[in-house]
């Protein structure tokens, strides 16, 4: 073969660089020019690394605010008029309840039943043999400002069930 073609493959002859001597003066101009750029990443870096921890922990907090705080806890008196075991994967016991307010008033509209969540089996086995004997019971619950899945189907969850003696 014949060996009188260029070949692209080998670097051609590029001639070194001469490296040039640094004054002291070109030194440490030069230093301090790198040491200006690295202390110019480090805040920048940080600047960064703050800006992150504080997005953490706002989104931490609203997210335990949200789903692992409960913001109301209070009672419901009334009648229970079903409880039903829902969920395919998370298991949980629903609740609803006729208010003792929509009982009592007779001017207005019945609206809606007080529905909530039971996730203590005992609470859910007295529910159910409370529900539809008439009988009136109070409902204490925590109501949560959202839902999980593992939580139920509403926002509130029952606590405690008292039967009412009067």
């Amino acid at each position: 073969m014949d060996d009188n073609f260029n070949d692209y493959f080998e670097p051609e002859s590029v001639p070194e660089k001469k490296v040039q001597e640094e004054t002291p003066e070109q030194r440490e101009e030069r230093e301090l020019k790198e040491a200006t750029i690295e202390r110019a990443h480090n805040r920048k870096r940080v600047f960064f690394v703050c800006l992150s921890v504080v997005l953490l922990l706002t989104i931490a907090g609203v997210i335990w605010s949200r789903y692992f705080h409960p913001y109301k806890e209070s009672s419901e008196r009334g009648v229970i008029t079903a409880v039903t075991s829902e969920g395919t994967i998370f298991k949980t016991f629903e609740g609803e309840m006729v208010s003792e307010k929509f009982i009592s008033d007779t001017v207005h509209i019945y609206t809606s039943d007080f529905k909530f969540t039971i996730k203590d089996d005992s609470l859910a086995r007295l529910a159910n043999t409370l529900k539809g004997t008439g009988r009136r019971v109070t409902v204490t619950y925590q109501e949560y400002n959202g839902k999980l899945p593992w939580r139920g189907e509403t926002k509130i969850i029952a606590t405690g069930i008292a039967l009412d003696t009067v």
